[in-house]
């Protein structure tokens, strides 16, 4: 077994058959969520995160496994390579372990020790470091042609290379980097000359913290304000504990030696040692911070993502706007655009009134079922005009979050998609869409143009941008697609898939009509046996032909599904229908080498509930009515809200005033919080109340204490 595995499985408490198994299914081509779902005997039924952190670990172990290579091919080329030195390089569990033990061998540019060197200082050095006892003479390497004039420089020179040597010693790094790790204090202090600009930094104007217990938001907005040169930073354990280490260790003798050594490694501590550690604990905070950050981020995105679908329902969407008047589309009930005008609900007069004539009327031709308002400038304003028309108490009204709809509608695929309609129109139809089915439009946007991330443009970009895109591919996955209904950008994300071959499905779908069954994915263009096993299982096709092709059961168990209706009796529609015939199925027969009863227990699950979507029952919300401005608040006013976004400090919440509140984290509950996300999640429905409004900052505090969450 690979050596990496063991590693993987001990620091993820696995078993090695678990992490091998997964890694065998990963390099011949297996996606994560294909073997989450349909590769558990394998795997010992991990969730698709879990092997998404196999496949990341295994990833950075093959990353480290390279820089060791290289560092081997470059001491052996510089005969620098010995039989110890290979041993400590294969030896090293990571790259800041590795790295220090190169550090002695690395060809750096001309430091002071260097040029010491140069100056035939080095003998010097060593018998000063030494600390033997032996006299000291210093007047025997003064050689003004190599540039050491007199005996203060050779001195100054040979503490230059002890200082060096002491900076190197790997194993004062190890100790010095957990003293920094341990003891350090981050210490925020302003540029007094950007104070001016600074306000929003203001709180870290003169900031002391323990580094190890920095939240991630305020390590990353201290480093946002000394990138912008607002603040400086300074993350180190107190000095004297450094320098006091390395006295210990290297001060054998109070003698001259022994004072030369003293002032060397005082100056190794504060010139050398001291910038490196705090560098490297800088990058380990950050690193630290960003995987928070991105946590958060990740799991605002789920919430998001698989937030509650109205469903197939004809509907009417508005895009608000003061000035230009609101854009209007009419949808059917698979989001097919239909109509287009603009309204002018804001500007009174005889405006008003042909803009109540027309929702009407399009109401009326469209058969629409449902209204959704883009919650946006003069959302709320229109959100009270179309209310006051007292159309039919059938029709659902509701404010859509548009925030991300006006990127989408700019870009490529919707130019593509509406050649000949404006892009504000296109975003009025994105609102619709994002109504009808939130996980089908959104993931046409970047994640990070939602809006529900936490200093989402300071953390590690590749990193983000991976994490993202899991969890988009394992809200699809979860959810299912319908391959009839699919856009390409949905279908882009499905297992197997990818751009070229989504575009291939849509085009089929185009040129030969709807999918009748599954087994038709196999006619696409560059389509073949692996990525049909990839894909097949998440793709809906709600034919007559076979009914399990509507359900999340995989075509390669269709022969073991068939063989149970067949030891019954009856159809597969009729196992499929029939609560009491599935009862009657011995499950422990159907077990074989390749399956086990997770994957017959998921069969049996698809087969009471085929294609069941797992998201939630869609529930109308509604602002408070004459509430439209934060002027509009007073403190302890109580009133419904909705989270839009969950920070590690708090979360925000729309209560329909064009500017979100918080909820501080000690605002969560009535006792101690210490994770939001355990509280509240995006798209739930509260009831709030106002603690503090600041209006000159736009700034609304709120509360959850003693209130009930509604939902």
């Amino acid at each position: 077994m690979n050596q990496h595995y063991k590693i993987i499985a001990q620091e993820m408490h696995l078993r090695d058959q678990q992490v091998s198994a997964v890694a065998a299914l990963l390099e011949e081509g297996a996606t994560v969520p294909f073997i989450a779902r349909y590769r558990k005997e394998a795997t010992g039924s991990l969730e698709d995160t879990t092997i998404a952190a196999v496949r990341d670990r295994i990833e950075k172990l093959a990353e480290l496994d390279k820089r060791r290579q290289a560092i081997v091919a470059s001491l052996t080329e510089r005969n620098l390579l010995t039989e110890i030195l290979n041993r400590k390089i294969c030896l090293a569990q990571d790259l800041v372990t590795l790295e220090d033990i190169y550090l002695p061998y690395r060809q750096k540019r001309r430091t002071r020790a260097t040029i010491a060197k140069e100056k035939g200082l080095e003998p010097l050095a060593r018998e000063i470091f030494a600390q033997d006892g032996r006299k000291i003479e210093a007047a025997a390497f003064i050689d003004p042609e190599k540039g050491c004039e007199n005996e203060a420089d050779a001195l100054a020179g040979s503490r230059d290379i002890i200082a060096e040597l002491v900076s190197e010693d790997a194993e004062v790094r190890t100790v010095l980097r957990q003293l920094f790790a341990r003891e350090s204090t981050i210490q925020s202090k302003l540029v007094k000359k950007n104070e001016d600009n600074g306000a929003k930094f203001k709180d870290y104007f003169d900031w002391r913290e323990p580094a190890a217990k920095a939240p991630s938001h305020r390590l990353l907005a201290m480093l946002r304000g000394e990138r912008e040169k607002i603040l400086t930073l300074a993350i180190r354990p107190p000095e004297e504990k450094g320098i006091q280490f390395l006295l210990k260790k290297f001060i054998k003798q109070n003698d001259f030696a022994g004072k030369h050594v003293t002032l060397a490694v005082e100056d190794s501590y504060k010139r050398l040692l001291a910038p490196s550690l705090e560098n490297q604990l800088r990058n380990s905070l950050k690193t630290r911070a960003d995987a928070e950050a991105i946590t958060v981020f990740s799991e605002n995105l789920r919430e998001l993502l698989l937030a509650s679908p109205l469903g197939e329902k004809r509907l009417m969407a508005l895009d608000p706007g003061f000035r230009t008047g609101a854009k209007l589309v009419c949808l059917d009930g698979q989001g097919k655009f239909l109509h287009h005008t603009i309204i002018y609900p804001t500007h009174g007069g005889e405006k008003l009134h042909q803009a109540g004539g027309t929702l009407r009327r399009l109401c009326e031709t469209y058969k629409s079922e449902a209204i959704a308002i883009g919650n946006g400038t003069a959302g709320r304003e229109t959100e009270g005009f179309v209310r006051g028309l007292n159309l039919s108490p059938d029709i659902i009204i509701t404010m859509v979050n548009e925030s991300g709809a006006s990127i989408y509608s700019a870009s490529d695929e919707a130019r593509e998609e509406f050649p000949d309609l404006d892009v504000t129109v296109r975003g009025a139809i994105s609102i619709g869409r994002r109504l009808q089915d939130p996980l089908a439009e959104l993931v046409k946007i970047d994640p990070k143009s939602i809006g529900v991330g936490q200093y989402q443009h300071d953390v590690d970009q590749s990193e983000l941008k991976k994490s993202l895109e899991d969890v988009v591919v394992s809200c699809v996955h979860s959810v299912g697609v319908e391959v009839n209904t699919a856009s390409v950008q949905l279908l882009t994300f499905v297992s197997g898939l990818g751009p070229t071959l989504a575009k291939n499905i849509v085009q089929y779908r185009q040129e030969n009509g709807p999918f009748a069954e599954r087994k038709q994915l196999k006619k696409i263009p560059r389509l073949g046996p692996k990525a049909y096993e990839q894909c097949a299982g998440f793709l809906r096709v709600r034919g007559l032909k076979n009914p399990l092709d509507s359900s999340g059961v995989h075509p390669e168990r269709y022969d073991l599904v068939e063989q149970m209706a067949k030891d019954l009796n009856c159809s597969v529609s009729e196992l499929i229908q029939n609560e009491t015939v599935r009862e009657k199925i011995n499950l422990k027969k159907y077990l074989s080498d390749s399956v086990g009863l997770p994957t017959l227990n998921d069969i049996m699950a698809e087969l009471a509930k085929p294609g069941r979507d797992p998201r939630k029952a869609f529930t109308v919300f509604q602002f408070t009515e004459g509430v439209n401005t934060i002027e509009d608040l007073y403190p302890e006013m109580r009133l419904p809200g909705i989270v839009t976004n969950v920070t590690r400090f708090g979360a925000f919440v729309d209560i329909g005033v064009h500017q979100d509140g918080l909820i501080h984290i000690s605002q969560l509950a009535d006792r101690f919080v210490k994770d939001p996300a355990k509280i509240v999640k995006i798209g739930q429905q509260l009831m709030v109340r106002v603690l503090e409004i600041d209006i000159p900052r736009k700034r609304i505090a709120l509360s959850l204490k003693k209130n009930r969450v509604m939902s």
